[in-house]
């Protein structure tokens, strides 16, 4: 096990070494940034500035200064909000987690009971109706089922708040701070959790199609178990361990997946903040961010082969 950790870890670090180089030029290479995009700058002050944040220099002699400075935990100072990468994601990046981990959690545990019963009642009129809700919310784009939930229950019923993390102007503090970032969250979550809960039932549910048919399940139910146990004990175990693979997706999808659902909903997000940051070209803390999905991404597909590695015995043979 402690080979196969080695390989992979240097498996990870050549990889995001060649991320960060690719990122790192396809930034740098795209035309213009946020100081020759700034109208308000004459041309001495464009070229002084250029000159200060180092962007008038060779493509690799800038990679080669910003990879230093990453190893040293310093990933550039954000020229549209004149403070460090690190502090912004640091402002921001937990408001994402909060929004992400409650729909993750809420898409996960609907989707399994969903996609178990769809599966045990196949062609029933359950199943069919699962079917089309499923191609239904992967059809529909984010900003659609976004909008119409804010007419609906916003809007005309008056519900919930269209938007925001906390009402404008409320010094709300303890429990009732915790209760107005929950009224305000629930639009969101409620999006993002239709988003997410289209394919994951479509995928325990095939699972789950597969599993019921094998053997180990009839001789379970010959033994006179019941149902319910044979269902959500024997074939459920079986039928979510494909699903392992999933979690090293999920991890970068919990700051990286809700980004148009941010903006829509005004949520104080590190997605609503990258979106700001690509409109006004503020490469640094695009890079910055960029690279977080990435290690996310390695970290993610390490922690599923583990998973794995331990769940499937055939795996460690």
């Amino acid at each position: 096990m402690s080979t196969y950790l080695t390989k992979r870890f240097v498996y990870m670090l050549v990889i995001l070494i060649a991320a960060s180089f690719l990122i790192f030029s396809l930034y740098a290479l795209t035309p213009g940034d946020f100081i020759s995009g700034n109208i308000k700058l004459s041309p001495e002050r464009k070229a002084e500035l250029r000159e200060i944040y180092g962007l008038n220099k060779p493509l690799l002699e800038r990679y080669g200064l910003w990879m230093k400075n990453a190893f040293h935990g310093d990933f550039g100072f954000s020229l549209a909000q004149q403070k460090p990468v690190l502090k912004l994601f640091n402002d921001y990046i937990w408001n994402s987690f909060l929004l992400a981990i409650v729909s993750t959690f809420l898409t996960w545990f609907i989707a399994v009971i969903i996609g178990v019963v769809a599966a045990y009642k196949q062609y029933s009129w359950f199943d069919t109706l699962v079917m089309i809700a499923i191609f239904a919310a992967m059809s529909i784009p984010s900003f659609f089922i976004g909008l119409y939930l804010i007419k609906i229950l916003a809007v005309d019923l008056k519900w919930l708040p269209p938007g925001g993390m906390l009402t404008t102007g409320s010094n709300a503090t303890g429990f009732a701070y915790l209760t107005e970032v929950l009224h305000h969250m629930l639009l969101p979550v409620i999006v993002l959790t239709l988003l997410g809960l289209g394919s994951l039932t479509r995928y325990f549910r095939s699972n789950m199609i597969e599993v019921i048919k094998q053997d180990y399940i009839r001789t379970a139910r010959a033994k006179g178990l019941k149902e319910g146990k044979v269902l959500f004990t024997h074939a459920l175990r079986n039928a979510l361990l494909p699903a392992i693979t999933l979690v090293g997706f999920e991890l970068p999808a919990l700051f990286g997946g809700s980004l148009i659902t941010e903006k829509i909903f005004n949520w104080p997000g590190i997605g609503q903040l990258y979106i700001q940051s690509f409109s006004l070209r503020d490469y640094p803390l695009l890079m910055g961010f960029t690279m977080f999905i990435a290690v996310l991404t390695v970290i993610g597909t390490l922690i599923s082969d583990i998973l794995y590695h331990i769940a499937d015995p055939r795996v460690r043979l």
